[in-house]
């Protein structure tokens, strides 16, 4: 099977208001890309929605979509959390922060109740976010001497290769991102150019 070298995301946050018998769940999608993310993001709506009875979320992370938390924040358990998370899942998407926001209006919901108002919250979110596909990228720097720069450069035109940093000098330098599938095809064209030097910084 080959390497899948893309994903799902969502291009700019987006919000949803659900209403249930007097409840009001207000549903908040970032696009995310670390559990760094997390913390400053269900602050910022805890500030915002001081008088808010619970703030739930999941997260979704990686490439390989296997990074993942829930938290429920005193709602019965696996009855937001995971309802949130189940909907990321079932969009197949990922690097993704949903936040549900409940506003209690005095009538219980009971279990399926709450399943079904923070997944419904999360559908309309993301339904409202732009939903993109993005490559999975490495990222190199190669060094080389600026009289193979044609050579060089011809390369990173003909293989569509963005680049990040460019140093032109005696000794140059480029720092370009690469898609994951053609990775093996660059490296094998810049290792046939005379002196050109390689270092894989990471994937992103």
């Amino acid at each position: 099977m080959l390497f899948d070298d893309t994903y799902k995301t969502i291009a700019q946050p987006a919000e949803s208001i659900f209403r249930d018998r007097g409840s009001k769940f207000l549903g908040y999608a970032y696009p995310v890309t670390s559990d760094n993310d997390l913390k400053a993001i269900v602050a910022s709506l805890k500030a915002e929605h001081p008088k808010a009875n619970h703030h739930c979320w999941a997260i979704r992370l990686g490439i390989d979509r296997s990074v993942f938390r829930v938290n429920d924040d005193g709602e019965p358990s696996g009855t937001a959390g995971r309802p949130i998370l189940n909907t990321l899942l079932s969009r197949n998407i990922t690097n993704v922060l949903v936040v549900v926001v409940r506003y209690f209006g005095g009538t219980l919901l009971g279990v399926p109740g709450l399943i079904n108002a923070y997944k419904t919250a999360t559908e309309m979110a993301l339904d409202a976010a732009q939903v993109i596909e993005k490559t999975v990228n490495d990222i190199y720097t190669i060094t080389f001497d600026y009289v193979q720069m044609n050579d060089v450069m011809r390369i990173i035109k003909d293989e569509q290769l963005q680049i990040l940093e460019q140093l032109s000098e005696l000794n140059c330098t480029i720092k370009f991102s690469v898609r994951k599938t053609q990775v093996e095809g660059v490296m094998s064209k810049l290792n046939k150019v005379s002196g050109v030097k390689t270092v894989y910084n990471y994937s992103g």
